[in-house]
């Protein structure tokens, strides 16, 4: 194992004494520690929401509500649950599901193998971003090419990112997730009062519970990408970690001051999951319904070079002409919230799994560091650079969506494994929570378990 080199920064991967802190207990209090949520939100609603909710509601109408509502309901459970691992043992999402036992190779096993396999495939989703807001940008300004617009995209996320820590990301990502949040919530309550385009009875339809035939692969894609994905899953204990909860806490001692302190830093954690659940959820139900109630009645569905101008009608037939460049606006927002918000934290994982691999010693975090700048480099180039191959951000989106649901059974049996066999016993979930975990793992297995069998069945 390589000797560590002097840190410059303190290790927000370490426990350090001067940090262990009382969890706050009023409500105001708890709401400003809350942040890392905030983060996913902002990679949440942005291709799961924008591009693949409203395709989604276009291509087969209001019958799959319940696939996204489900979705966002569902998913946090275990969500929960691996934030709780990393406050009570300090461990990354990372390292606690590289405890899973089965194969190993080159020092880590078959969770984080396929971790990096979907990696791979969610480099397609960011590029689809990328398209996405150069798509947007090349349509206010056609004179400069869409090819252009990627690769400034490509130097300011590198600007950003290389820049700044944990708190840019926070800052960036709150103000991105309010304003079009907000937007898109008030386009759907103007839908809600066109009786041509809008009635309740199409909204209980929708929770009919019937998988829509045509529009099958669409529903696994934003079933893997919307509320909280797999990729966001294995993010969430890095933000966590940066954010402090686990160091506040305390490293372990099974004393009861350290049992109340993890449990009260836990409680912050549920009400950062919760506000930012409520924020994606309403966001996404707003997109469904704008693709469902707008586009499928015109049989719009955004394709490969049109996805802007048809989404926008969205806002143009809700709010009217003027508000076609509130769209426009948004959805760069929207959009380039999701390279960078999902850009910072895969590069933390990414340097994590170097760290597992053992190319850096655990207590090196100038080398952490170092290692997280060159994935920044990789992982952005990488992703424009499969937009400027592939050109099509709708196809895009569904393949890096279709990679997220086939590994969110591998989250759910794996954090299972980890409440069980590794979780301290002092500080193990209440009743509900556990119910709520079982509920949501059987739930994502049989909804994949499904898909699998339709899919290889024969024709």
């Amino acid at each position: 194992m390589p000797t560590p080199s002097p840190p410059l920064v303190r290790d927000p991967y370490q426990f350090h004494d001067g940090d262990v802190a009382d969890p706050p207990r009023a409500l105001l209090p708890t709401l400003r520690k809350i942040g890392p949520g905030m983060i996913l939100a902002a990679s949440i609603v942005g291709s799961g929401e924008l591009i693949a909710t409203t395709t989604l509601g276009a291509e087969v109408g209001y019958v799959a509500l319940w696939v996204i509502v489900l979705s966002c309901l569902i998913k946090p459970a275990v969500q929960a649950e691996m934030g709780r691992y990393t406050i009570a043992t300090g461990e990354t999402g990372l390292a606690g599901f590289n405890r899973v036992p089965g194969p190993r190779f080159f020092g880590v096993n078959w969770v984080v193998w396929g971790w990096v396999a979907m990696m791979v495939m969610t480099r397609f989703q960011i590029g689809a971003m990328f398209g996405g807001v150069a798509q947007t940008l090349n349509y206010l300004m056609p004179g400069v090419p869409v090819a252009a617009w990627v690769l400034s995209l490509v130097v300011i996320t590198l600007w950003l990112l290389l820049g700044g820590g944990y708190e840019r990301v926070e800052h960036i990502a709150t103000i991105k997730v309010g304003l079009f949040t907000m937007l898109t919530l008030l386009c759907a309550i103007m839908l809600t009062r066109r009786s041509d385009l809008f009635h309740w009875g199409q909204v209980l339809e929708g929770f009919t519970f019937q998988l829509p035939g045509n529009g099958l692969a669409t529903a696994i894609a934003v079933f893997g990408v919307t509320g909280v994905g797999a990729a966001e899953l294995f993010m969430y204990p890095y933000w966590c970690v940066e954010k402090g909860y686990a160091r506040f806490a305390g490293k372990i001692d099974g004393s009861p001051a350290w049992k109340a302190r993890a449990e009260g830093w836990i409680r912050v954690m549920h009400a950062d999951i919760l506000m930012t659940m409520l924020i994606y959820t309403v966001a996404t139900v707003a997109f469904f319904l704008l693709g469902a109630g707008i586009l499928h009645p015109q049989g719009l569905v955004p394709r490969a070079n049109d996805m802007i101008p048809v989404l926008s009608q969205m806002y143009i037939q809700t709010l009217g002409p003027w508000s076609a460049w509130l769209f426009y606006i948004g959805a760069i927002a929207t959009l380039y919230g999701t390279i960078f918000a999902a850009t910072a934290a895969e590069s933390r994982v990414f340097a994590d799994l170097c760290r597992l691999m053992g190319r850096f010693h655990p207590e090196d975090y100038p080398a952490r560091i170092a290692h997280r700048r060159k994935f920044v480099w990789t992982i952005t180039i990488l992703s424009a650079g499969l937009y400027l191959v592939v050109q099509s951000p709708v196809t895009m989106v569904k393949a890096g969506g279709v990679a997220q649901a086939l590994m969110l059974p591998v989250i759910a049996y794996a954090t299972l494994y980890l409440r069980y066999k590794h979780l301290p016993k002092i500080v193990a979930p209440s009743t509900l929570m556990n119910a709520a975990l079982w509920i949501a793992s059987i739930a994502i297995i049989a909804m994949m378990t499904y898909y699998a069998v339709l899919v290889l069945r024969p024709a």
